[in-house]
Order: C-alpha cells, then structure tokens, then sequence
C-alpha cells in the first residue's frame, strides 16, 4: 500500500457544520471508524482532497429506546451494538451482524453507518495502485471493462456490510441530512444494484440516525454468514430473518440477504408464505426463491455458483432454527422480550 496522500482535515462539532462542508467541497468525503476508506485510501482508489471526521458529534453515536423501537445513532461502534441490551433481545439480528463483522479491534472503531454505506467490493477493484493499473483498471474506477462481465455495461461489484441484510429483516428507516434538510426512508430505499452507484442517497447527504420499529409479538430474528474464514473476511452470503408464528401458521417473515448481488437484497415472495404453516415444502420453496433472486458474480475467490447454493441453505438452517424457537416459545407460553 502507499503513504496517504495530502489532504485536509475537518472535524466539525455538528451534524450541520458537516453538511455544510460537504455541501461546500463536492471533492470532500466523511469518516467515522475508516476501517474501509482508510485501505481505499492507501490503495491509491480514492484520493480526496478533504476528509470530514465525523467523531466529533455529541450523541452520533446514542442508542435510545423511542416510543416506537429503537434509535441508533450512524456514528455507534459496532462493538457496542454487538453487546448492546436494547439489540440483543428482540433485535438479535442486529447485535449478531454486528459482532461478525471483522475482528475485535475493527469493530471498535468501525461504525454502523460506514457499514451501511460500505463501497462495494470485487476482487478486481480492492487491489493496489499498480496491480489495477497492470490490469488496465475496472469498469469502478478509472477503466472502461468490467473484468468480472467483460461483455456486459455495468459494474457487478458486491455489497458486503453486513448490518443491512438484518436491518432489513426488521423493516429499518435511516434518516439522511444535508444543508437542504433532512428526510426519512426506508433502508431499502437507500440502495440500487449498480456497483458503480449502489447509494441512491446525495453526494452531500450524510447518514445521521437508523430506526428499527418494535418487533411484533412472538418475532425472533438471527443473522449468519458464510465467510472464507471464521474471522476477518467479508460475508460470501449473509442471511438475516426474521419471523413470528401465530396459532400453528406463519404470521410474518422478512429475510435480508447481503454479498451476492450489488446491493443488499430483501427476499420479495414470502408474503405468499404468511398464513400458512412452514413445513418442509415451505422451507424448500424459500430456498427456491433464494437461488433465483441473488446474483452472485466472480467478484472474490470463491464460485458464483456456490455462493448461490451456500444463500439458500443458509436461509434454510436459519428459519428452521427461528421456527424451534418460535414453537418452544409459544410451548412454555412466554414471548421475546425487547430488551
């Protein structure tokens, strides 16, 4: 890796004093935990004139119960959602994603919005200056092919943060600032499959605040991944549901999935599920809709084809494993307490 190049420096003490220099320098970026930028940044892939630290904001990083779920603030450690006793009852999903990420040091300092905004990754891409230049860049930055589809036209880089699949199982909203405002959407809302421009959000928008609602009665929610090692790397496919049971059949289910396709995936197809009882045919017919909607390209070293089949079956452990809970909680007639 290089040395940094030059660059200045900026720590703002407010939400809004950050928007407005980013609205102010369109060359500027923000970092909160640089656990991505930083790499990128030694890699030679990005080279911005102004850095916007974020760290410096009173509560960017609170955790608060609201009259309807949860309020986590963009700049909350990793760490601290992974042990957080807000999360860990009812929003399992989201203290588990959380503590997989990386490693321990990582997940000090690395933050849930840099998750949520992570670049999109391909082994093609995240490489040093002169090895992408030896292979005449990418279709990403500063070339004009896609290596992984060199027929194709779009960039096919996976999105890998693993906070998104489980905060898209509990039906999360971000909140999104700039100097024009602020606005409220869906966490889904916030992607596109383009790898190239995955964030529908603003150049100058920054991520200021994640809302999870209350679970509903009886839901449980788990997060797993495959990963090439059990520690450290990046999900090959995460797999996040969420699920209640009421009287015997299937109340509610959402699954998020993340690093098969260029944006994190929320499962469409399950709602034809709900009212009916998850049995084997249920499950099969889940992992069925699982292998057609991911997408995964040769963006790491791992097959396609295998991360494909490696999604399913991870929905598949998951939600019967979600299902035993469900009937044994309902079996000893207590229900998942939010906190």
């Amino acid at each position: 890796m290089d040395a940094l190049h030059e660059f200045e420096w900026k720590r703002p003490g407010t939400l809004a004093e950050a928007a407005a220099l980013l609205a102010a320098n369109p060359d500027a970026r923000l970092v909160a935990g640089g656990t991505d930028l930083v790499p990128n940044l030694r890699r030679g892939i990005e080279r911005p004139k102004m850095l916007v630290d974020l760290g410096g904001i009173a509560g960017f990083d609170a955790v608060e119960r609201t009259r309807t779920g949860v309020s986590i603030g963009a700049g909350a450690r990793l760490a601290t959602l992974a042990a957080h006793p807000l999360l860990v009852g009812g929003y399992r999903a989201i203290a588990q994603a959380a503590g997989s990420v990386a490693g321990p040091a990582h997940r000090g300092v690395a933050t849930i919005g840099g998750n949520l905004f992570l670049d999109t990754r391909c082994v093609y891409y995240n490489q040093s200056e002169w090895w992408r230049a030896s292979n005449g860049y990418c279709l990403k930055r500063g070339g004009t092919v896609c290596h992984v589809a060199p027929q194709g036209n779009r960039c096919h880089a996976a999105f890998s943060g693993d906070l998104a699949g489980a905060l898209i199982a509990l039906r999360a909203e971000v909140e999104l600032v700039s100097a024009r405002g602020e606005r409220r959407i869906a966490l889904t809302e916030l992607y596109r499959d383009d790898g190239r421009a995955w964030l529908t959000s603003e150049r100058d928008e920054i991520l200021a605040r994640v809302f999870v609602p209350t679970p509903a009665e009886g839901l449980v929610s788990a997060y797993r991944k495959a990963r090439v090692r059990a520690s450290i790397d990046f999900p090959l496919a995460g797999v996040a549901v969420a699920l209640a049971m009421r009287e015997g059949v299937l109340h509610e289910l959402r699954v998020g999935l993340t690093g098969t396709n260029s944006h994190p995936l929320d499962l469409a197809g399950v709602e034809a599920m709900l009212g009916h009882p998850l049995g084997d045919d249920a499950i099969a017919t889940l992992g069925k809709l699982v292998q057609r909607q991911v997408s995964p390209m040769r963006t790491t070293v791992t097959q396609a084809n295998y991360r494909r089949q490696v999604a399913a079956i991870t929905v598949q452990r998951l939600v019967r494993e979600l299902l035993d809970e469900a009937r044994g909680q309902r079996a000893s007639g207590g229900a998942l307490a939010e906190a």
